[in-house]
């Protein structure tokens, strides 16, 4: 796929948009697939390179409106069943036709509080767009309809036309609940609790609110503006927020409810313990985990180098392990910051990369090298200990394995020298042993994942948890799902007690 400048793509949907309107309510499912799915605006490559800037520039009217004429607004909405939180997507799709995009929102808004959130980050196409009946009319579900897109079309619409309001509150309760960490899954849990009349006390250990969104995405995908405006939501509702708190070690969980008076905690402190790969040479100078890489980056910007407290390492070369959205953000960051050659290494093929395909899309056109079917064997450094190169062996693909990718294996006497003098690991995170350490009987599997029941509820009276500290690895959506799962289980035990 060409990169198309943005006024061609405006142009274009300008023209589809005067034909097809005017006709929307005669237009059968047969005109409907026919409409060509609408493109994503963007920077162009070589010059979103050279900023933090949002890479994407988001649907005007008309793309927003082409695009949602494409639904077939299904009896049975097999996208729905793919969507964690179960919006009404035939719904809020049908209002922007009708170019009511307060009812759309509006109607988002029941299910989900973090659409302008989810619409960029959420991996819609192996999630509510996989199910969509036109992708698969088309035997394609990469031209399903473009549910994220149009989420944040309408998420943007109402923050630029400054209509957001705050969910209604009801009377105080007297009681109170601790929500520890600050992501969607805690932002989630922190606005339906809140909503119900019951005190709330965000805990977030780094110095802003935000969690994975802020110190793992960085700028140019997820606009922190953004993820500030949903925590000054939650506090315009009444929402406390702590910062430089780190359960654990600031106070103990238990101690938040027996000496502090909580009526029950919710943990949503992520997976923010980063894997290594545990081959030769990883110690040495200039391997970095995506998270350390990342949250200099972001939370700390670090890119900005002559403003910025944080350093960050200056690399010519850079080789990133992994094949997920991370690897692709720190690719993507570091080129930015100024490396040279950035190369994603990853054991599978394209096909069985798990990013995004819009982000892989991306980094392709920004001249990010990917070397496929490659691992990383051992890390090369010089006498001083500083990172000369890796060495790399070739894969070729066998059978499935219990993830149903095939299996990368090994081919003997493939070995081969990169030289780089930067190495960032992002093969995926664990969570954070912290308050399992710190707290007496609460369960963890064998991962260090907190184990919950259907409710999120831990093996503690009155202490939940979800997102990926009960998950693993989860998708904001996911999460929020979670979330929201958990905060109707606390309200229950509140309004019952």
């Amino acid at each position: 796929m060409s990169f198309i400048p943005r006024e061609q793509l405006k142009t274009e949907a300008e023209r589809l948009y005067n034909e097809l309107k005017p006709k929307a309510a005669e237009l059968t499912a047969r005109d409907r697939r026919a409409i060509p799915q609408q493109e994503m605006p963007s920077q162009a490559p070589e010059e979103r390179v050279k900023n933090m800037q949002e890479v994407t520039y988001g649907y005007s009217k008309e793309q927003a409106v082409v695009e949602a004429l494409r639904c077939l607004q299904c009896k049975k909405a097999l996208c729905i069943e793919g969507c964690p939180v179960r919006i009404d997507i035939p719904a809020f799709i049908k209002a922007i036709v009708d170019e009511d995009f307060k009812k759309s929102i509006d109607i988002i808004k029941r299910d989900s509080l973090l659409p302008a959130i989810c619409g960029r980050v959420c991996p819609q196409e192996t999630q509510c767009q996989e199910k969509c009946t036109l992708g698969a009319a088309l035997k394609d579900k990469n031209k399903s309809v473009s549910i994220g897109r149009l989420e944040r079309y309408v998420a943007d619409w109402e923050r630029e036309n400054n209509l957001v309001t705050s969910p209604d509150v009801k009377p105080e309760t007297g009681k109170s609940v601790a929500v520890i960490g600050s992501g969607p899954a805690s932002i989630t849990v922190a606005g339906d609790v809140r909503r119900e009349g019951h005190r709330v006390v965000m805990f977030e250990a780094f110095h802003r609110p935000g969690g994975v969104i802020v110190y793992g995405i960085p700028e140019f995908r997820m606009p922190k503006a953004i993820v500030d405006a949903e925590i000054k939501a939650l506090q315009a509702m009444g929402v406390e927020v702590k910062t430089n708190f780190l359960v654990g070690r600031t106070r103990k969980l238990k101690d938040l409810m027996d000496k502090d008076g909580f009526d029950a905690v919710f943990i949503g402190t992520g997976a923010g313990l980063p894997r290594f790969m545990h081959i030769e040479g990883e110690n040495l100078v200039g391997v970095f985990s995506a998270n350390e890489y990342l949250t200099r980056a972001n939370l700390m910007k670090a890119y900005d180098a002559g403003r910025a407290d944080t350093p960050i390492f200056k690399s010519r070369k850079v080789a990133v392990l992994g094949g997920g959205n991370v690897a692709m953000d720190s690719a993507r960051m570091a080129k930015r910051i100024g490396a040279q050659k950035v190369s994603i290494v990853y054991r599978r093929s394209e096909v069985e990369l798990p990013a995004r395909i819009e982000e892989v899309h991306h980094a392709m056109e920004e001249g990010i090298e990917f070397r496929l079917l490659t691992n990383a064997q051992r890390v090369l450094g010089d006498e001083k200990g500083l990172v000369q190169a890796i060495e790399t062996l070739s894969y070729e693909l066998g059978e499935p394995d219990e993830s149903g990718r095939r299996r990368p294996v090994p081919i003997k006497g493939s070995e081969q020298i990169l030289e780089v003098d930067t190495v960032i690991v992002a093969i995926g995170n664990d969570s954070n042993p912290l308050i399992k350490q710190t707290t007496d009987g609460l369960e963890t599997n064998k991962w260090g994942n907190v184990i919950v029941d259907e409710n999120c509820k831990t093996s503690l009276d009155r202490v939940y948890a979800g997102g990926d500290i009960a998950l693993g690895s989860a998708t904001v959506i996911l999460a929020m799902g979670q979330g929201r799962t958990a905060a109707k289980a606390i309200n229950q035990l509140l309004a019952g007690s």
